[in-house]
């Protein structure tokens, strides 16, 4: 299925619609199975000891899983997570962002299921994963007056 948003669009999606997290992620790249989204890793991520919490990753998968679904059926807010499952795997490298590889393994009228696999930058071994099922609304014709 060929892309309804490119990186630069979903970004701007993020600012206009989710603004409180926006500057938290950025889009690296759209690819033909699904995304690849980054967390900034700042201090507000960290947890005692330096490591990058287990929220900070949830919320990584959570929104790659919703800009891979985006990036196929385009601008829909209202598309939003009815399960998840996250495994955590090792900690991840400190002082480094974190890179989420995110396919959509199905996408049906709806709902849309996506595996996310979290890493520290520049390393190859997975720090977690993630299976998440999105509903997406349905499409609502306009009503005529």
């Amino acid at each position: 299925m060929e892309p309804k948003m490119d990186a630069a669009a979903m970004m701007a999606f993020l600012a206009e619609s989710f603004p409180q997290v926006a500057g938290d992620f950025a889009v690296d790249a759209v690819t033909a199975d699904g995304v690849r989204v980054r967390l900034v890793t700042a201090d507000r991520h960290l947890r005692p000891g330096g490591t990058v919490s287990g929220p900070a990753m949830f919320a990584l998968a959570d929104v790659a899983a919703y800009l891979a679904i985006l990036s196929r059926i385009g601008p829909v807010p209202l598309a939003v997570t009815t399960n998840c499952s996250i495994d955590f795997m090792r900690k991840p490298a400190s002082g480094v962002d974190l890179i989420c590889d995110c396919r959509v393994l199905k996408l049906g009228r709806q709902l849309a299921v996506v595996d996310a696999m979290i890493r520290s930058e520049g390393l190859d071994a997975p720090v977690a994963r993630a299976g998440l099922t999105y509903a997406i609304p349905p499409v609502r014709e306009p009503v005529a007056p």
